[in-house]
């Protein structure tokens, strides 16, 4: 089992429903006022214990339990393959949060193996005979590795710094990981037995945060290491396990962007590059020339990941097609792709082969929550290995998206996919919410919607999802296209290309229109609501960016030189990141704002929260807080989740459903 950036990024999509946290200010909801019980005879939901409620009115039981159907769906996410008695790992939550579980056969029961507080990942040795997890505490993202053993996690780190679990070697003796140790900014790469922790040493000092140690050789005796510098570049090193000489693959100086780079059992590396291609193509990868070989798969769009067949005889890969995700079986010998076509349209995960050949991925749509599925690489036959509840509701009847392609403001094709209520039910204009997603490289794609399938289906609410330009997946020209600052408000001119669009469409109810986003969909948030506050109606801006220099300065170190590629540096262009920020134009945010922040977040700061909350109170406008004092880059926790959910419903229900409590419309529009 190789661990793929295709895992990672599926893992980030089932956490979609994630939030943020705040400060509490002087005049704040007292806990004894939102921890539960009445206030005006109306009864409340208590409160969780780690949350800040800032500004935020009390939530009534009725409406918790109105939505309680929606709040309780479950996912699965397929981890690893046991290689000898077949059992799958998988990801699920039973309680609070995400722990690791097993399930013996197809549509068995689900096995819980940690129990901890904390959100658990893993996976078993190739072996089969130890099992690695990772955690990390309250969201802060410093990752400890454990061994699993009885139910309980042994320490295999140092328990203090940031230690990303990287690879297992093909035959399960040894883990690789990276690991700031040494002075908490550099990712250096370690080996180690788990199985004896004394074991561990490093394998390579290195200088900055985008180091992995991607595959080890078949024989262990060198391994492939990978540089992420930017999303369209990358340098692949071979390094010498024994005397940590590190050679470069290729040239370093172009612009090449390299991902999942893994040994066949014949020694051949396998990478997918875009090399020659705005898209990233699989293919092989010479080691000593550099030598990139792509092979044609008759699509021109992204491959996310793939698996090598522990006997060579096979790839199973991902496509990434207009945001739908295609399953093919390579045959590398003769070039042959097979499409498996027993899966609808969605998202695809977790890609891993098992030794006897069968495939796991995690599967995703609109109409099915995240499960675990198997793939028969012969008959491509598919095998449903878990079915996640819903809550009761019937998944079948969700909206299913549908994709808007417009032109922006300078000719960019731009994209986006729009979720409409059902209309027998919601006939006429509806109110529309536009959520931007994070990254900036990242995209989004259509997906199972979660607690947001009641905005849909109960309150009639039309959810857009935007795809402006740095969006990844539409080739390296387009995501390059909002870099720096110069070019960064762009992209939120393209939301004002897509207002200009949605307030044409008779579907849309052009008076109520809101906006959300996390992370750097946050700052767009921000943005949006400064530039076309006259077309909005309220903005829910979470985890989210307001100054790119306080930003910049105050994010963890590992991680701040890979934000300045994309951002710009504070340093040098401290003026220039300024005048874009979203908190030197506060005074022009006019419209209602609700901000989420976790308190441990190490990418956003909370502090990114703290400054733009008073600014706008200052200026004599409403700000609601909601603070997560365990949680970090997004509300990984459920009994958080739901309460996110819960206020931020509230606050769409004030300010976008109707003309209650005083929500005009919008300038513009009257």
């Amino acid at each position: 089992m190789r661990t793929s950036m295709l895992a990672l990024s599926l893992a980030l999509m089932l956490s979609a429903n994630a939030a943020a946290q705040p400060v509490a200010q002087p005049g704040s909801n007292t806990p004894a006022a939102v921890a539960g019980g009445e206030q005006a005879g109306v009864r409340e939901v208590p409160r969780p214990a780690a949350l800040v409620a800032d500004g935020i009115p009390p939530v009534p039981a009725e409406l918790a339990q109105r939505t309680r159907p929606y709040m309780e769906f479950r996912t699965a996410a397929f981890s690893s393959w046991h290689p000898t008695d077949r059992s799958m790992l998988i990801g699920t939550r039973f309680g609070n949060t995400s722990q690791i579980h097993r399930v013996a056969v197809p549509m068995g029961a689900r096995t819980q193996l940690t129990f901890e507080e904390e959100p658990v990942s893993g996976s078993w040795s190739p072996a089969g005979d130890v099992m690695v997890a990772s955690r990390d505490t309250g969201g802060d993202e410093f990752y400890q590795l454990f061994r699993v053993r009885d139910g309980r996690l042994e320490l295999l780190t140092d328990g203090r710094s940031r230690n990303s679990f990287n690879t297992w070697s093909h035959d399960g003796q040894l883990i690789a990981y990276s690991s700031t140790r040494r002075n908490g900014t550099d990712n250096d790469l370690y080996v180690m037995d788990p199985r004896d922790p004394s074991s561990n040493r490093m394998v390579a000092q290195v200088s900055g945060g985008g180091w992995a140690l991607a595959d080890f050789t078949p024989d262990k005796r060198q391994a492939v290491v990978a540089q992420y510098i930017s999303v369209t570049k990358s340098n692949l090193h071979l390094l010498d396990l024994t005397t940590g000489r590190m050679t470069a693959i290729g040239d370093h100086s172009r612009d090449i962007s390299y991902s999942g780079a893994q040994f066949a059992p014949d020694g051949t590396l396998w990478v997918t590059s875009d090399e020659g291609s705005e898209f990233k193509r699989l293919g092989r990868l010479d080691i000593a020339s550099g030598r990139f070989t792509p092979v044609d798969l008759g699509v021109n769009w992204d491959v996310d990941g793939f698996d090598i067949a522990p006997d060579g005889s096979f790839i199973a890969l991902v496509t990434n097609e207009a945001g739908i995700a295609r399953l093919r079986v390579l045959d590398p010998r003769t070039g042959r792709a097979r499409i498996v076509e027993g899966l609808p349209s969605g998202l695809i995960g977790g890609l891993e082969i098992a030794p006897w050949g069968e495939i796991g991925i995690t599967f995703t749509s609109a109409r099915s929550a995240a499960d675990a599925y198997s793939v028969n690489p012969q008959t491509l036959a598919v095998t449903r290995w878990t079915q996640s509840e819903t809550g009761g509701l019937d998944a079948g009847r969700n909206a299913e998206p549908e994709l808007v392609e417009i032109r922006s403001f300078d000719g960019e094709p731009v994209s986006g996919f729009l979720y409409r209520p059902d209309p027998a039910r919601f006939p006429g204009a509806r109110p529309l919410i536009i959520s931007i997603h994070g990254g900036p490289e990242a995209q989004s794609r259509p997906g199972f919607l979660g607690r947001n399938n009641y905005l849909l289906n109960e309150q009639g609410i039309a959810i857009f999802y935007p795809n402006v330009r740095g969006s990844t997946g539409y080739g390296k020209r387009f995501v390059s296209l909002d870099n720096g600052p110069e070019l960064r408000e762009n992209s939120v001119r393209d939301i004002g290309a897509f207002l200009d669009h949605l307030q044409a469409d008779p579907g849309i109810d052009r008076t109520r229109i809101g906006v959300t986003g996390g992370s750097y969909g946050g700052y767009m948030c921000y943005a949006s609501a400064i530039f076309y506050g006259d077309r909005l109606r309220a903005a829910n801006c979470i985890v989210a960016i307001s100054n790119f220099v306080t930003f910049l300065e105050n994010t963890q170190s590992y991680r701040r030189d890979l934000r300045r590629v994309e951002y710009g540096d504070e340093r040098t262009q401290r003026e220039a990141l300024l005048r874009i920020s979203p908190l030197t134009r506060v005074n022009e945010l006019r419209i209602p704002l609700m901000v989420v922040t976790g308190a441990n977040d190490p990418r956003v700061p909370a502090s990114e929260a703290d400054q733009i909350v008073e600014a706008v109170r200052a200026q004599g406008r409403e700000a609601w807080h909601l603070v997560g004092q365990n949680e970090g880059h997004g509300f990984a926790r459920k009994e958080n989740a739901d309460y996110q959910f819960w206020t931020s419903l509230m606050f769409w229900q004030r300010h976008l459903l109707g003309d209650a409590q005083g929500a005009a419309a919008p300038a513009s529009a009257r």
